[in-house]
């Protein structure tokens, strides 16, 4: 078996710890040609690898494959690649898969996208754990001002409902442990049901709703089955849409939706900010009458000047949720699963 992958620094851009990642796995495998092309390099593979014809697996991370070069690729049996080689080189699609096609070879893609879904459901829970005990408010305030040690209540007298000992959390939001919490979920897919699960085993009380989505995916993550999206959000202390955004999910939350959410409600967004009405969110939010935990907004990056940045009940991250390094190997291990065993 000889492999061969060829990286462009456009992919590295974006996954910049898989390509290495599928080399080393490859590498316990057998020989492996590893090319990594400088910036201006838009060869097409063939042009590239040392020996093409002994080349019988083939792994294309944004470099362009052209006619020819199956041609010049006669042991080649199994081959991956991505789409941005295609479209950067601006070959017919069908052309390139019609010869590759004709030779026998089979072409491989990826079958999900569950490669970043622990990342993105682990930060959805750090998001939500930090918005409840507000880690991020207090953390600043420490930095900025020696009050932050200060519990003494208002007029150094204790009384019912303010604060008091060594207490830093805000009653008029959806605050303290997540056990014993109302939580909503809109989708029980990839994330949704791995942050539905880790809700479910810290004690929240959790409903999600998704009419795509089988009974396995509520019963593994301990979620209740709700069937009407409109009755999801009505007792929900903490609410997360986490949908992937496509062309039926956009707008899915309704400004309907967001308010009918209660006062305090605290609503966590890590999948894409387009499956809401964010006009709707916002002016909840800087009105005081709901939190919000985002890693996704409606525009990004955010001003520096934009309202809901700095917020006592707005704890936000800079869209970055998914794409750990454990992602990316993850990414590659996936893809290489796809090829046949050596």
């Amino acid at each position: 078996m000889n492999s061969a992958i060829l990286v462009h620094p456009r992919f590295d851009a974006v996954w910049p710890f898989a390509a290495d990642h599928a080399h080393r796995l490859w590498a316990k495998q057998g020989p492996v040609e590893f090319v990594r092309l400088d910036p201006a390099d838009d060869r097409p593979a063939a042009s590239i690898m040392a020996n093409p014809i002994v080349v019988t697996r083939l792994l294309l991370l944004d470099v362009p494959l052209s006619s020819a070069c199956v041609a010049r690729l006669p042991q080649l049996r199994e081959i991956a690649l991505n789409e941005g080689g295609y479209e950067h080189e601006g070959t017919e699609h069908a052309v390139i898969l019609a010869a590759l096609a004709a030779r026998g070879v089979r072409v491989i893609r990826h079958a999900s996208e569950g490669y970043w879904g622990q990342s993105v459901a682990e930060f959805g829970l750090a998001l939500t754990l930090a918005a409840l005990r507000r880690i991020p408010q207090l953390h600043r305030s420490m930095i900025t001002d020696p009050k932050a040690w200060d519990y003494t209540p208002p007029g150094g007298v204790g009384s019912p409902g303010v604060r008091g000992q060594q207490f830093g959390d805000d009653p008029n939001f959806t605050s303290g442990t997540l056990a014993g919490k109302r939580v909503r979920i809109v989708g029980a897919g990839n994330i949704a049901s791995r942050y539905a699960s880790f809700c479910h085993h810290l004690g929240a009380e959790v409903a999600a709703w998704d009419p795509l989505a089988g009974e396995p995916c509520f019963h593994r993550s301990g979620a209740r089955r709700e069937v009407w999206l409109d009755q999801l959000g009505r007792e929900a202390e903490i609410y997360a849409p986490m949908v992937p955004l496509t062309e039926s999910t956009r707008g899915l939350v309704t400004a309907a939706h967001i308010n009918a959410l209660p006062r305090g409600c605290l609503v966590v967004l890590v999948t894409r900010a387009g499956i809401c009405d964010m006009a709707a969110l916002r002016r909840r939010v800087l009105a005081d009458e709901l939190a919000l935990a985002a890693d996704v907004f409606d525009v990004e990056p955010l001003p520096p000047d934009d309202p809901l940045l700095g917020r006592a009940n707005v704890v936000h991250t800079p869209h970055n949720a998914g794409r750990t390094i454990d992602a990316n190997t993850r990414w590659a291990e996936m893809l290489l699963a796809r090829f046949s065993p050596t």
